[in-house]
């Protein structure tokens, strides 16, 4: 199944539900297995701060929300880091909000740590300037996580009042030309979007020639300016959504932490994940934050990602193997 045009994209965006998962789901999910085979990839994954400087509509970190805030330093993180290169993950994604007071040198050597001890690290923390993406590279960083969140400048410019489009596109590009891979997506069905807008999202993913998709449906932040507007996104738009992506551009990776009816369990729902994994997703984390860390860590609310136990649960319940990524 070919899907190039935004009328396609369309197309599958307003399918029946039972259409959905009887024709275009398999589809991507073999496209997924011809490409990855019978594996599911696991990332470690650490938030190394949750102050951030941005005041975001969506974001439950946004400045000025009251939620219990903090920072670990490379000597705080290593440790933790090494437990999870012992246990056999190789893949590191680190994480944080934009953070001013951070430091940069600190979080170069993060990640001159991280790669000493054998980690392909992918880096999300927000945007610098060229030189600082090119110092990021050559300290070890591998891939890029800079969402776009949403296509059309109008949007993007109410919702991220703290940047601007033209900016988070330029960095996009000099995450690119530093020589790192690009990660990038959106969010999907927040309150007020169109499919038409859902529809460019999509393509401007194809576009930037992303490596790895990490959508999710919004999903409202308590006391959070765009909770008041409405959501949660719908889940059915976002499998749709991760689909598309796997029949588009069958090689990236695809975000299967999904969240599924029961808020309480958060991205760590299974018959999410599962649902995830059958529109063609291929990509789980495992958490290696604290638990007081991890619950302050909140974008949103009930972000709860849990542990390797629960990628062991959710590939045997796909009849898949783990790719952890260690040597």
């Amino acid at each position: 199944m070919a899907l190039e045009t935004k009328q396609e994209i369309l197309d599958v965006l307003t399918m029946p539900e039972a259409a959905f998962w009887a024709e275009v789901a398999p589809e991507a999910r073999r496209t997924c297995q011809a490409h990855f085979g019978d594996t599911l990839l696991v990332t470690a994954m650490l938030a190394y701060t949750n102050i951030c400087k941005n005041q975001c509509l969506y974001c439950g970190m946004r400045a000025g929300s009251k939620i219990p805030r903090y920072r670990m330093l490379p000597e705080e993180i290593l440790p933790l880091a090494q437990r999870a290169r012992d246990a056999g993950l190789g893949r590191m994604f680190l994480l944080a909000g934009e953070d001013l007071h951070y430091g940069f040198d600190n979080l170069l050597t993060l990640v001159s740590g991280l790669r000493q001890q054998g980690f392909t690290i992918a880096l999300g923390a927000g945007e610098f300037s060229r030189a600082q993406y090119q110092a990021l590279h050559d300290a070890g960083v591998e891939e890029y996580v800079l969402k776009f969140e949403m296509s059309h400048p109008d949007s993007f410019q109410r919702l991220n009042p703290s940047t601007t489009y033209a900016k988070r596109l330029g960095c996009a590009q000099w995450i690119r030309e530093a020589g790192m891979k690009l990660a990038s997506g959106n969010i999907v069905d927040w309150p007020g979007q169109t499919l038409d807008e859902l529809a460019d999202d999509i393509l401007l993913m194809k576009e930037l020639e992303i490596s790895w998709a990490p959508n999710i449906p919004y999903l409202p932040a308590a006391n959070t300016p765009l909770a008041q507007e409405g959501g949660p996104g719908s889940f059915l738009l976002n499998n749709k959504e991760m689909a598309i992506l796997r029949l588009m551009m069958p090689e990236i990776k695809i975000t299967a932490q999904q969240p599924g009816v029961n808020p309480k369990t958060g991205l760590a729902d299974e018959t999410g994940n599962l649902n995830a994994i059958a529109c063609g997703a291929n990509l789980l984390f495992c958490d290696l934050l604290p638990d007081a860390q991890a619950d302050a860590f909140r974008p949103i609310d009930q972000r709860h990602v849990s542990g390797l136990g629960h990628c062991q649960d959710v590939a045997r319940l796909a009849g898949l193997t783990l790719d952890l990524g260690g040597v």
